[in-house]
């Protein structure tokens, strides 16, 4: 993990996490520079390295600025925007009223450095809009806190998500912000950016296995395929549920639903650092898809109680992992369907067995 490479000012954050393999290498690149976002790149070779030019990087036509070294050995890229957070409450029955939209890249950043922890390689972007007329970030904040991983495995705090090597998680985190409204829910808009060939496609998959987040059991993806080979090449990764604690239970789970995936508008607000890898072809020699993601019930009760919300995701590359069966589920269902059968087994033999023995001490008259 580096901070800033060939950078000394931590008045902007850039996170390299760099993930080498045999004969290939893994880049993701996180900042907070315009919009939050993550740059995620695959490259054919163990020694790639990533190339920042700070003060093209910052200035009004970054593009250009960040590139892998050599760029014949990149073999994918493709980036996770976060753009814009909503807030809505009922106006009236069936209708919804929408508060002035917090656009995350006009937010003020803390710096990143003072989170950076390099031996659970985790940190946290957290901010504030730069303009907040309503007073609602005076006591609150959002944030991305990210975690790299080095093997596989499952996270501990729910949701549990199943990781591999191959993926990081982020968390989004919306801590102490005042509701604009007395029953308001909270939307996050998500943006991809993906090369000419290469389509979002969004899966639900449910299962009735939900012994590592209880009363849970959708799991979503937003997967890129290429439309040559329909292979997957990277994926967004979440479980259908966010929770209102820091230590979160069963119990604080809070609604989670996605709305459709479309094709965005390419004069969104952008990251800095999308625009300096991409160039500035975003929306023609590349495409730009978009998700909301609700959070909150039918009367947004949970976050105005406890003010906290958290919803994590997994991005990485190629297939997300598949969680399957776990060996205490598999025994329960045996033991719930096997008994029956057994049983009724075993009746049946007795059954037969009762008929043959039965006789007659009477003779049979000629």
């Amino acid at each position: 993990m580096q901070y800033n490479p060939g950078w000394d000012n931590s008045s902007v954050n850039l996170l390299h996490v760099r993930a080498v393999g045999r004969g290939d290498t893994l880049h993701y690149v996180w900042s907070s520079i315009g919009a939050p976002a993550a740059l995620l790149v695959a490259t054919e070779s163990g020694s790639s390295v990533l190339r920042v030019n700070w003060s093209r990087l910052l200035s009004p036509a970054p593009a250009g600025a960040i590139w892998i070294d050599p760029p014949s050995s990149v073999v994918y890229s493709t980036a996770v925007v976060f753009t814009k957070l909503f807030e809505y409450g009922e106006a009236k029955p069936l209708e919804e009223l929408f508060y002035p939209t917090y656009d995350l890249s006009e937010f003020s950043w803390d710096s990143v450095n003072h989170t950076l922890n390099h031996t659970a390689l985790t940190a946290e972007f957290a901010g504030v809009p730069v303009a907040d007329s309503s007073g609602s970030f005076s006591n609150g904040s959002v944030a991305f806190r990210v975690t790299a991983y080095e093997a596989g495995g499952r996270d501990g705090p729910l949701p549990s998500l199943l990781h591999t090597a191959n993926s990081s998680k982020v968390e989004f985190v919306l801590a102490g912000v005042a509701p604009r409204g007395n029953s308001s829910r909270f939307m996050l808009e998500v943006a991809t950016v993906e090369e000419t060939g290469v389509a979002q496609r969004l899966r639900s998959e449910r299962s009735i296995d939900d012994e590592y987040t209880p009363t849970i059991f959708e799991m979503l993806s937003l997967v890129a395929e290429s439309q040559n080979d329909s292979s997957t090449l990277s994926f967004l990764q979440w479980k259908a549920t966010a929770y209102g604690s820091q230590t979160p239970r069963r119990e604080d789970n809070i609604q989670c639903r996605s709305h459709g995936l479309q094709a965005a508008n390419w004069t969104l607000p952008m990251s800095s650092i999308v625009r300096a890898y991409f160039g500035e072809s975003i929306g023609s020699t590349y495409t730009v898809s978009a998700i909301n993601i609700s959070f909150g019930g039918e009367d947004g009760e949970v976050y105005q109680e406890k003010r906290y919300l958290s919803w994590s995701a997994l991005l990485g590359f190629r297939q997300p992992p598949k969680d399957t069966f776990s060996p205490l589920v598999i025994s329960i269902m045996a033991v719930a369907l096997g008994t029956p059968m057994v049983m009724l087994l075993v009746g049946s033999c007795v059954v037969l067995f009762a008929r043959r023995k039965c006789y007659s001490e009477y003779q049979p008259i000629n």
